[in-house]
């Protein structure tokens, strides 16, 4: 299963084309900054060694700020969007989310700390961003859940849960969880505060890179 991932892995990269830069060894993924300089407060970067020990590929073991208003939004195959409390988008942030996804990029969302402001502003702005589409569960039938790691079932403090979605053109796009997906137990100096976080988040988001590079 690993060499095969390996291979279609490499493959899926020489074939690349823009909007992304495909040039560097290195693959860097992003940590949105999106908002009045809103980004994610506590979100570990385990998954992003984890990822590369499990596929072969050079995959940087931090992320890379990016603004969501810019141009360098379009340079990376994979960004995490979080935070905490309410924010609104700029019509550029819209557009650009709205392009990124459409244009192959993916997004892995979760809200700090299992926070009700920012999962409501989430909601509020992938609807005006994406209109034509909409956050649909995601059957643990689906090739997310098994692309390095199987994984079959979901649950958040002993009860079972699922993640959301948005499919563009048949590819997941954009996965996202309520509770949270920041594994904070691997982050250092960091906790849930209180909030519910999915058991299986860093398993969820190394598969969430490969699956990202594979499609």
């Amino acid at each position: 299963m690993k060499t095969l991932l390996i291979i279609l892995l490499t493959a899926t990269l020489a074939k690349a084309q823009a909007p992304f830069d495909w040039n560097s060894e290195t693959i860097h993924c992003g940590n949105l900054v999106y908002g009045e300089n809103k980004t994610a407060i506590c979100f570990a970067e385990k998954f992003l060694t984890d990822a590369a020990t499990e596929t072969g590929l050079r995959i940087a073991p931090k992320f890379r700020s990016i603004f969501l208003s810019k141009e360098e939004v379009f340079t990376t195959p994979f960004c995490i969007f979080t935070g905490q409390g309410d924010f609104k988008l700029s019509g550029t942030e819209r557009a650009n989310l709205k392009r990124y996804l459409e244009n192959g990029g993916f997004i892995l969302a979760s809200p700090g700390c299992s926070d009700s402001a920012w999962n409501k502003a989430f909601t509020r702005e992938i609807q005006l961003a994406l209109p034509s589409y909409g956050l649909k569960q995601i059957p643990m039938s689906h090739e997310l859940f098994s692309t390095v790691n199987k994984i079959t079932t979901i649950t958040v403090k002993g009860r079972t849960a699922t993640l959301q979605g948005i499919s563009i053109n048949g590819r997941l796009a954009l996965v996202y969880s309520a509770e949270g997906l920041n594994d904070a137990s691997n982050a250092q100096g960091c906790c849930c505060c209180g909030g519910a976080e999915i058991s299986q988040s860093r398993e969820i988001n190394v598969n969430s890179v490969a699956y990202s590079l594979l499609h």
